[in-house]
């Protein structure tokens, strides 16, 4: 073995992870939706150096200008097992620098954090992702399995330019593979002066919507009582502040159990709140699960003050628990009324997989070997995750980004939020861990 080589060797994924993690973030991959943003060109190809660096081969493909998406894969020593899945996406949601303490695209360090936008939602990952696989490569560590790396585009706005996409026209990438892990579960939360990690297993559904209102057009100060703008802004004061029913899944349900265990606090179904009080910062990720929502997000109508239009718009973002999105569908055409039309912008499935198996085992393991005492819940996502996408291929998808937080950090709030930032410690943790489940999986 060469100097050079044995240098390399001593490299740790740890070492390094911070660093990834800040050259990512400086890369600026907002999406805007519509294709319109930055585009993930400069981040995949700076994924993809870091990937050819280690001496493995890197798959780079593009489903429109700039919009790019890398894949590669290191053989098992077990040809036998399935494939496994290990996915991160490179945009990230619009940041607007006078809302923030600091440059959101800066990446800088301070109070042992690296803020920026995608800290949290998810370059924190990616790099965690990057810095397993190329100490993997570098000292010659064979999984048991063949793993998939993939770093998508467009995650926040649907997957249309990337997993969708690659899930669509690339499917042979994926060959083999049953399962996949990826964002929005592993992390800690403290309840009740205990740790305990939160492990995604289910995840809401989507339906983006858009309501149209018909009505007379005419002039402003005439009398009409078939003003569109009214007959919309009815519809949606109805549909915003309809009182969906608390509901249930196996997943909810488990973990709703799992605080009452650990808080010692008896858990009643007809009234969560009592339990939910129990996990501070996270009682608003969590509230959300326990029942189907569907919140107006834009308006747009008329063109001229003194002009009463013959149409009103208005978008929603509805998010359905599994196995519900008929019946929500149905309640929102009764709530919009008979001259609100709803159509659909983007769709998606809801999510839910046991919190059993193998893979679900080793997680728990993996954890278990870095934070001995530490407690395993499963739990639902409120938003969606490139899970979904591969979902259409048969593949069972978890969130599993783990990082034990500070218990004073409102990690979950960062999502989307301002001031994004993720502890150095956190990251390393979260290397160590994913290091260890993926060489014995």
């Amino acid at each position: 073995m060469s100097a050079a080589q044995q240098s390399a060797q001593k490299i740790n994924a740890e070492d390094e992870v911070a660093g990834i993690c800040q050259a990512l973030i400086r890369i600026d991959t907002t999406n805007y939706g519509n294709n319109e943003g930055a585009g993930e060109r400069k981040a995949a190809e700076y994924v993809a150096e870091l990937i050819h660096e280690v001496g493995l081969e890197a798959t780079l493909l593009e489903s429109a200008p700039g919009r790019a998406n890398v894949l590669t894969r290191i053989e098992g020593t077990d040809r036998t097992l399935p494939a496994l899945i290990v996915h991160g996406h490179l945009d990230v949601v619009p940041a607007f620098k006078d809302e923030w303490s600091v440059d959101p695209f800066g990446a800088e360090l301070a109070d042992g954090m690296i803020w920026g936008r995608g800290a949290v939602d998810m370059k924190d990952m990616d790099a965690m992702i990057l810095a397993v696989l190329r100490q993997m490569q570098r000292t010659g560590t064979r999984p048991r399995r063949d793993l998939v790396f993939a770093f998508f585009a467009d995650e926040e706005a649907g997957g249309d330019y990337g997993a969708t996409w690659i899930v669509e026209k690339h499917p042979g990438l994926f060959e083999g593979a049953t399962e996949a892990i990826s964002e929005v579960g592993g992390f800690s939360a403290t309840i009740d002066g205990k740790r305990a990690y939160l492990l995604q297993t289910a995840e809401k559904g989507i339906a983006w919507l858009k309501l149209t209102a018909a009505g007379r057009a005419g002039h402003g100060s005439q009398t009409n009582d078939e003003n569109a703008v009214t007959r919309l802004a009815a519809a949606i004061t109805r549909i915003g502040e309809h009182d969906w029913p608390i509901s249930y899944t196996d997943t909810t349900r488990a973990f709703m159990a799992g605080v009452s265990e650990m808080t010692g606090i008896e858990f009643t179904e007809d009234n969560p709140q009592v339990l939910l009080a129990e996990l501070g910062n996270v009682a608003r990720f969590v509230g959300a699960t326990l029942q189907n929502t569907a919140n107006p997000t834009a308006l747009d109508a008329g063109y001229k003050h003194n002009v009463i239009p013959g149409s009103a718009e208005a978008l929603l973002d509805v998010r359905t628990l599994p196995g519900q999105h008929d019946a929500v569908m149905e309640t929102l055409r009764m709530l919009a009324g008979p001259h609100v039309s709803l159509s659909s912008v983007h769709l998606d499935r809801a999510l839910e997989v046991p919190f059993s198996g193998n893979l679900v085992d080793s997680m728990v393991a993996s954890l278990g070997r870095e934070d001995p005492e530490a407690v395993v819940l499963p739990y639902m996502l409120s938003g969606g995750t490139d899970n979904k996408s591969l979902a259409r291929l048969g593949i069972t998808g978890y969130g599993f980004a783990p990082l034990r937080l500070p218990a004073e950090l409102d990690f979950t709030g960062m999502f989307h939020g301002v001031d994004e930032r993720v502890p150095v410690d956190s990251l390393k943790f979260g290397t160590r861990v994913l290091h260890d489940l993926l060489t014995n999986y």
